[in-house]
């Protein structure tokens, strides 16, 4: 999957915006809380996102894609896996990373910051 397909598909959700909190990195936000990390222009094509409540659970991705799929720096331990865009993950399966994380991170949030359903 292409990075812009992907930057797409995030900023169709509810609410979804676009933000660059560090110079090169792109992050797509809910509120103001982060569901998707998208790195920066040039950088291999990957995507950060919430992959489960803990490291247990977000580690079936890294056993089921080995080879693109691994903890997200810093946050890793909070269930944040990094994905490859441009690996051996089917499209559909990234979506429904994107899909899962942006709901988990949504039921995170104050119901003012929570977009209309």
């Amino acid at each position: 999957m292409e990075r812009e397909t992907m930057r797409a598909y995030c900023l169709a959700k509810p609410g979804a915006w676009l933000d660059r909190p560090w110079e090169g990195d792109e992050v797509v936000k809910v509120g103001s809380r982060i569901f998707a990390f998208l790195g920066g222009a040039g950088t291999e094509p990957r995507i950060g996102v919430k992959c489960g409540p803990d490291r247990t659970v977000a580690d079936e991705w890294i056993h089921r894609f080995p080879a693109d799929a691994r903890p997200s720096p810093y946050i890793g331990r909070s269930g944040w896996n990094t994905l490859r865009l441009n690996g051996d993950i089917p499209n559909d399966d990234l979506t429904e990373a994107v899909d899962a994380s942006y709901e988990a991170v949504v039921a995170k949030l104050p119901r003012r910051e929570r977009p209309p359903t």
